[in-house]
This record gives C-alpha cells, sequence and structure tokens, in this order.
C-alpha cells in the first residue's frame, strides 16, 4: 500500500486517482501528525510526503518516521514546488528521501518511479523473507546438531554399558565407533574382528544389506585376539534414518556360544526321546493290535453264551411257562437284561474300533441324515415326531462314523422326549470362519457348525461335562434304556476329525447339540490313536 501525505485534499485526489487507475492501493493524509498515527498502525511500501505542510512539514515527518523501527526502511518520496535548489534538494535527502519530484507533478514520472520503488520494496520484502527463512532454517539445522550430538553421546554411553561388542558406522558404512570389548576382538577400531575361514562370506552378505539399507543379521565364529578358539556370535547391523535416508548404522556382536550349546544338547535329546518314542509307539501299536484282536475273541465269546441264552429262555417263556406268571416275570427280566449286555457289547466294539486307521473321503450329511431317518421310520411314527433337516455340507469325513454321531444324537432326542409331547428335532448347519462354536457365519469359511435341536427333557448344564464321559448317565435305567456310550462315541469321533461338540439345554425345555468340524482334513489318511 501507497501513502500520500499532503495538507491539500485536492492534491490528494489528484496523486491518489492517478496511481488507483494503475492498479495501486493508496491511503492518504492531511497532516504529518496523521501519517505518523498511520504509519505505526499500517504497513507501506513506500510514501508520497508533501515538503511543505503546516504545523509538522516534511522533512520533521521523515526524521519521525527514521526513528521507527518498523518503517524506517521505507522509501520517502518529497513532493515540493517550493525550491528546486541544490541545497533544498539535500536537505530531503539528509532527511530521509529516497527520491524527489518537483511540483506540478508529471504523471508519467510519477508512475515510473513509484513503480520502481514499489517493485524494489516487494525485492526488498522477499530478501527480508528469504533472509528470515534462513535464519530460522539455521537455528533449526544448528538445534538438530545439538540434538544429534547429544543423542551420538547417548548412544555412546548405552554402547560402552552393554555386554556384547557394540559399534557404529557412519552413512558411508565406515565404522566411526566402537566400545572397549572391541579391543578384544579387533586389531584396529576402523576393521571387523577377524571371522572363521569358513565364515569370511559374512562380511560379503553385510555389504549387499549396506547398499539396501536394510537391517542384517547372521552368526558368525569370532576370536579373541590372543585364543585360538572361535565361538559364535549373532552380529545384528541396523540402520539408523531420518526420513528415508540412512544416517548411521549401530552393530553389536552378541555371544549365543552357550546358547547353541545348549541348542545342541536339545537337538541330541529331541532325537534320543524321539527314537525312545517310535520304540515306546510301536509298542503301543503292537499291544493296541493285540488288545483290538482281545476285544473281537472276547466280544464274540460274550456275545454266544448270550444268544444263547435269550433263545433258551423265549423257548422256556412261549413253550412251557405260559401259565406260570411268575416264572415269566424273571424270565422277561433275564431276556431283557442280556439284551442289554448285548447291546453294551456292541457299543463297546464301536468305541473300540474309532482306534483303527481310516480313510476320510468327500462325504454328504445330508444323505446320512436321511439314511439314519429312514432306519428310525418306525421310531418317529411311533413317537409322532417331527424332523426338521436343513441343508447340510459336504466334509471329509469316514461315513460309517459320522453316521454313529448323528445317529446316537437323534436316537437320544427320540429317546427321551417328554411325555405326551410329540417330539420336534431340527438339523441344520451354516459355514463359519473359525474352529469356534460361537464363530460368526462366514459364506467363505472353512468350517461348518452343524446343530441339532430337540424339545425333549433336557439336562441340567452342569453336568455337560458328564454327558460325554463313557458310561456316565443321568438318568435312570429303569425311565430311560441306553447303555452310557452313545455319546462317548460322538465324542471321540468328532475329536479324531479336529472338530469340537457342545450342549446347550434348558431342564424340561429341551437340549441343542452343537458341532463344528472343517469341510477338509489336512491329512487325507489320518491315524486315531488313543
Amino acid at each position: 500500500m501507497i501513502l500520500i501525505v499532503d495538507d491539500r485534499p485536492e492534491n490528494i485526489f489528484s496523486l491518489k486517482s492517478t496511481l488507483e487507475e494503475h492498479e495501486f492501493k493508496v491511503d492518504s493524509a492531511l497532516s504529518g501528525e496523521e501519517a505518523l498515527k498511520k504509519i505505526l498502525k499500517h504497513s507501506y511500501c513506500l510514501i508520497i510526503l508533501d515538503v511543505q505542510m503546516p504545523e509538522m512539514d516534511g522533512f520533521e515527518v521523515a526524521e519521525a518516521i527514521s526513528g521507527f523501527n518498523k518503517a524506517k526502511d521505507i522509501p520517502i518520496i518529497f513532493l515540493s514546488a517550493a525550491n528546486t535548489e541544490k541545497q533544498f534538494i539535500t536537505k530531503g535527502y539528509n532527511a530521509g528521501a529516497t527520491d524527489y519530484i518537483t511540483k506540478p507533478v508529471d504523471p508519467d514520472i510519477l508512475l515510473l518511479k513509484v513503480k520502481t520503488f514499489y517493485k524494489l520494496s516487494e525485492q526488498k520484502n522477499e530478501l527480508n523473507r528469504i533472509q528470515a527463512n534462513l535464519i530460522s532454517e539455521i537455528e533449526i539445522r544448528k538445534q538438530a546438531e545439538n540434538e544429534l550430538g547429544d543423542r551420538i553421546q547417548e548412544l555412546r554411553s548405552v554402547m560402552e554399558s552393554l555386554p556384547q561388542i557394540a559399534f557404529s558406522l557412519n552413512a558411508n558404512g565406515q565404522i566411526d565407533y566402537v566400545n572397549k570389548k572391541w579391543d578384544d576382538y579387533a586389531s584396529a577400531y576402523n576393521t571387523f574382528p577377524e571371522p572363521h575361514p569358513d565364515d569370511k562370506i559374512i562380511y560379503t552378505k553385510w555389504i549387499k544389506s549396506f547398499k539396501k539399507g536394510i537391517e542384517f543379521v547372521d552368526e558368525v565364529r569370532i576370536r579373541k585376539l590372543n585364543d585360538k578358539e572361535y565361538l559364535c556370535y549373532l552380529l545384528r547391523i541396523i540402520p539408523v534414518k531420518q526420513g528415508a535416508n540412512v544416517i548411521r548404522w549401530v552393530g553389536t556382536f552378541t555371544d549365543i556360544q552357550q546358547q547353541k550349546n545348549s541348542h545342541e544338547l536339545l537337538e541330541n535329546s529331541v532325537r534320543e526321546r524321539t527314537r525312545e518314542l517310535v520304540v515306546k509307539n510301536e509298542e503301543l501299536e503292537n499291544r493296541n493290535h493285540e488288545l483290538q484282536q482281545f476285544t473281537w475273541v472276547a466280544s464274540h465269546d460274550l456275545k454266544e453264551p448270550l444268544r444263547k441264552i435269550q433263545t433258551f429262555s423265549f423257548i422256556l417263556r412261549d413253550k412251557y411257562l405260559k401259565d406260570n406268571k411268575e416264572v415269566m416275570s424273571y424270565l422277561n427280566r433275564t431276556i431283557k437284561s442280556s439284551e442289554r449286555m448285548s447291546s453294551l457289547i456292541n457299543d463297546l466294539l464301536n468305541y473300540s474300533r474309532l482306534s483303527v486307521s481310516i480313510l476320510f473321503k468327500p462325504t454328504n450329511l445330508n444323505i446320512v441324515i436321511e439314511e439314519i431317518l429312514s432306519d428310525l421310520e418306525l421310531t418317529i411314527e411311533e413317537k409322532g415326531a417331527t424332523i426338521n433337516l436343513g441343508k447340510l455340507p459336504v466334509i471329509d469325513a469316514v461315513p460309517s462314523q459320522i453316521r454313529q454321531v448323528f445317529q446316537n444324537l437323534i436316537s437320544n432326542a427320540l429317546k427321551f422326549s417328554r411325555l405326551g409331547v410329540p417330539p420336534v428335532l431340527d438339523i441344520t448347519s451354516e459355514l463359519i470362519a473359525e474352529k469356534d462354536i460361537n464363530s460368526k457365519p462366514d459364506k467363505d469359511g472353512k468350517y461348518c457348525r452343524l446343530i441339532v435341536t430337540d424339545n425333549g427333557i433336557g439336562f441340567d448344564e452342569k453336568y455337560l461335562d458328564r454327558i460325554f464321559t463313557i458310561f456316565q448317565r443321568l438318568n435312570d435305567r429303569e425311565s430311560f434304556e441306553g447303555t452310557g456310550i452313545g455319546l462317548a462315541i460322538a465324542k471321540k469321533v468328532i475329536d479324531r476329525y479336529n472338530g469340537i461338540i457342545t450342549a446347550k439345554s434348558v431342564e424340561g425345555e429341551g437340549a441343542s447339540f452343537i458341532i463344528v468340524l472343517p469341510l477338509k482334513q489336512e491329512d487325507i489318511y489320518s491315524e486315531y490313536k488313543n
């Protein structure tokens, strides 16, 4: 902005119009006192100052302006028609004028001088700004250098306190500091310790990491200058970056010989233990095979006399003792007990078969459930049961085993129904992301969650752990038949399939059995072992 100072309004108007016509911003003052007040409040790039003014002439105003730190460098053009003598003009320059124009003012000369001083003012302001920025940057750099020096000193203090051999390198990869432990391993502070002849490639590897500006970590064998034995050290060199640039490197040699010795001892121990386990495993497999053979033979020998007991009991009851109600009652109990014994032997055989090697194959669970419902059709009709079957997935399984799981769950739901209430079963599934009972549904999930829900008698959830344990029953045999093995079989199958099985229930309101299984088994063949 340009300030025009003149006591005559018509002069101000004329000058202001000329300058504003050329898009200069103009301010004005009618006296020296007003001009000084405005100069203190505003910033101007040029002052056009009339010399002859009442009370305070232009020379006095210029001298006053030169005393202001804020305005002393503003260029001043004097206007005067009083005298053009050299002595008078010199007085104006001594008072602080930058140029001199006599009245009447030639507009072209005025504009030429105004444009010149305006441009010089802009250049000066730009130079001042650049100078201020340079001063600020110099201060920032000085502060950064001081901070860097302090940090380097702190780093070196830390390096001296380390139990490792420690060193630092400049941005060019040259060693510029080492701690005292370095002297025991290197002949000079600016050379690395001599490595084992077989490990000399280590420093070549480090150069590659240096060129890429990335951390370097590797093992190397070095020795003290006076020792013959090489020990294993972990060499780690980390870049210290400022922005994207590496400004230095910090490295350490850490003694890991004891760890290596311990690791070797552990590996030897593991190998020895593995050999022992292999031997024990072979012995266990042999005993397991013998046990399976014994189970088959024993079950056959147990079932044969049971069949005879049942057969002869039926003959005695139906042929000879029809009229003796008391004996008939005893025989019926005998027959029922033998049937229960036969079911127990069959369930034990099924449970023992889960310990053999099996081949997984893709199994459609909808087909498996439909076959089970077909087998249980008579029981379903007698109970008046309703089965709601959703769309189930295809999973890797052994059809006979997965059939046992769902047959036990569905049979239990039909068996443990409430008196006078027709059973209702809902069998549903959904894909989930993780092997977790509460995992969120995921259409691309690798696991499936299967839920079998009934409206039966339910159970108290405090007994949840017991229901999956072999021979554990929550109900008496008089009210509900069973051997207490069905859910134990289900649990063992699901465990072998790398799955989860649990249940939720409210006593008297029904139960939900929840199964989580992987769609694909990791291994095609799986050895199931007790």
